[in-house]
C-alpha cells in the first residue's frame, strides 16, 4: 500500500494500480451505478493528454523527457485498449473533475513506471503539474465529451443512411403497389407503396441533415480555455498549438471555439446533438408503429405487409410470430425521448461560469447514439429489407373501397358522391359499379377514373361532365 495526501487527507492506495487518492474517493463518493466512464470518453481524454504534452514542450513549459513519457503512456493506454484502471462511475458530481483526475493519475502513474523500466531511478511525474499542465477540467472535459459524440455520430449517420437506402429500394420495387390511404385510421383517397416508402425515407433524410447539424456544432470546442474560458494557466503558444495537434491524433476537425468563455459556460450544444436524436427517434417510433399496424393480422389486421418472421411469438398459441424488430425500435425510441428531457433539464440547471451537470448528460447522449445505431442497424437487416407487400390483397381492398368514389367529386359534386358513396355501402357492391349501373358518366370514362393511376393522382383524367350526371337518384 501506498499513501497518497490530498486537500482532504490522506488515503491508503494499493502499490499494484495506477489510479490515486481522487479516483479512489470518487468510486467511494458516487455508488450510484456500476456503469464506468463510457470508453470513448477515457479515449478521447488520452488523446487530449497526449496532444497537451506536445504543445506544452513546444512552447516550452514541459520537460522534453516528461513530455515523451506522458505521450508514451498515453499510446500505451490507447494501443492496448486497457481501461481497467479508470475506475470513476459515470455518474458524477464535480463537473467531470473526478475523471479528469482519474486520467492524469494513471497517466502519471504509467508514466513514471515506464521511466523506471531498465532499473532506473523513476522519474517524478505529477498528475496535476506534468498530464494536467496548461488544462482545466471545464476544458478538457467537455472537448473529451464533444470528441466522444462525434466518434459515435460517424456510426449512426451510416445506419441512417442505410434506412434511406432500404427504403428508397422498397419504394422502387413496390413504386405501382395501389392501397387504400388512411387519415385517423379511416379510409382514405388511395396511394401507392412506391410513394409510402418515399415519404418514410424523405423523413429520415431530414434526420440525417439535422444529425449532420450537430455535427458541425459539436466540433467546436472550449479546449485552451482553462477554467473559465480565460485561458489561465495557459501559454498563448499552447492555446495556439493544441487543437491542431489533437485533430492529427484524433483525426478529428475540432475548432477552437471564437468565445471561450460562451463555450465553457453554456450547454446548447449537447441539447442540440440530443434534439436531432430526439426527433430520429420520434420517427423510427412512428414508422415502427406503421410497420405494426399494417402488418396485424395476419387473418383479423391489416395484412397490407408482411414482415420477416424472426422468432416465435408465443408460448401458448402455436403459430404466432410477432413484430418484435419494430417492438425493439419503439423502446430504444422512448429512452432516447427520455433521455433528451434529462440533457434538456441539465444544460438549462447550468450556473454562471459552468454547468456541473455534463457527466449526466453525456452518459445520456453517448447511451443513445449507441442504442440508436444498433436499433437501426437490425431494423434494416432484419426488418425493412425483407418487407413484402401484399400487393394482390391491396389491389382488392382498393376496389372495394366507397372512400376511392372521391375521385367522383370534381364531376358530380360532394353531395352526390356522398350519396353513391352510402347507397354502395348499404347495398354491398361497389361505387364503381353502381355508377355504370345508374348510367351516370360514360362507361368509359368511369374504367378511366378508377384506374391506379387515377387514383393515386399519377395520371389526371379530363374534367367532363356527362349529361347523365343529372340523373342521379
Amino acid at each position: 500500500m501506498r499513501i497518497e495526501r490530498d486537500c482532504i487527507g490522506e488515503m491508503f492506495v494499493p502499490d499494484n494500480v495506477l489510479y490515486g487518492i481522487h479516483s479512489l474517493r470518487a468510486k467511494h463518493n458516487f455508488p450510484i451505478t456500476n456503469e464506468k466512464v463510457d470508453p470513448a470518453i477515457i479515449q478521447s481524454y488520452l488523446q487530449i493528454k497526449k496532444a497537451a504534452a506536445l504543445a506544452n514542450e513546444q512552447a516550452g513549459t514541459l520537460d522534453k523527457e516528461k513530455s515523451a513519457l506522458i505521450m508514451a503512456a498515453c499510446n500505451q493506454l490507447l494501443f492496448s485498449n486497457d481501461y481497467s484502471a479508470f475506475i470513476v462511475p459515470a455518474i458524477q458530481g464535480g463537473a467531470g473533475t473526478s475523471t479528469n483526475m482519474n486520467v492524469n493519475e494513471v497517466v502519471a502513474q504509467l508514466a513514471m513506471q515506464l521511466s523506471a523500466q531498465g532499473g532506473k531511478e523513476p522519474l517524478v511525474i505529477k498528475p496535476n503539474d506534468d498530464v494536467n499542465q496548461s488544462q482545466s477540467t471545464n476544458d478538457t472535459y467537455p472537448t473529451a465529451g464533444k470528441m466522444a459524440m462525434l466518434k459515435r455520430l460517424a456510426p449512426l449517420t451510416s445506419a441512417v443512411s442505410s434506412l434511406v437506402d432500404a427504403l428508397t429500394d422498397k419504394a422502387a420495387e413496390y413504386s405501382s403497389a395501389i392501397k387504400v390511404g388512411r387519415t385517423q385510421l379511416q379510409d382514405a383517397v388511395p396511394t401507392t407503396f412506391g410513394r409510402t416508402f418515399t415519404a418514410y425515407a424523405s423523413m429520415f433524410k431530414r434526420d440525417l441533415s439535422r444529425l449532420k447539424h450537430a455535427q458541425k456544432v459539436l466540433s467546436q470546442v472550449n479546449l485552451g480555455g482553462t477554467a473559465i474560458g480565460t485561458g489561465i494557466n495557459a501559454t498563448a503558444e499552447y492555446e495556439s498549438a493544441i487543437i491542431p495537434i489533437l485533430n492529427k491524433y484524433s483525426h478529428l476537425s475540432l475548432h477552437q471555439a471564437a468565445d471561450l468563455v460562451d463555450a465553457t459556460q453554456n450547454s446548447d450544444a449537447f441539447t442540440t446533438i440530443s434534439s436531432a436524436m430526439k426527433s430520429l427517434a420520434a420517427d423510427l417510433s412512428k414508422f415502427s408503429n406503421d410497420l405494426r399496424l399494417l402488418s396485424s393480422g395476419p387473418q383479423a389486421g391489416l395484412n397490407e405487409l408482411e414482415l420477416p418472421k424472426k422468432a416465435a411469438g408465443s408460448s401458448i398459441m402455436p403459430g404466432k410470430v410477432n413484430p418484435i424488430i419494430p417492438e425493439v425500435v419503439n423502446q430504444v425510441a422512448f429512452e432516447t425521448i427520455g433521455n433528451d428531457v434529462t440533457v434538456t433539464m441539465a444544460a438549462e440547471s447550468g450556473q454562471l461560469e459552468l454547468n456541473a451537470f455534463e457527466p449526466i448528460m453525456f452518459k445520456s447522449i453517448l447511451t443513445g447514439e449507441q442504442h440508436l445505431t444498433k436499433a437501426i442497424e437490425t431494423l434494416v437487416e432484419n426488418c425493412v429489407s425483407g418487407i413484402k407487400v401484399n400487393a394482390a390483397y391491396c389491389r382488392k381492398e382498393v376496389e372495394h373501397s366507397s372512400i376511392a368514389a372521391t375521385v367522383l367529386s370534381p364531376l358530380l359534386g360532394y353531395e352526390k358522391t356522398t350519396a353513391l358513396i352510402k347507397e354502395a355501402l348499404a347495398t354491398q357492391q361497389s361505387v364503381k359499379a353502381l355508377v355504370k349501373q345508374k348510367q351516370l358518366l360514360p362507361d368509359s370514362l368511369v374504367d378511366s377514373l378508377f384506374t391506379p393511376e387515377v387514383l393515386t393522382n399519377v395520371r389526371r383524367v379530363k374534367k367532363e361532365k356527362s349529361a347523365a350526371g343529372s340523373n342521379l337518384n
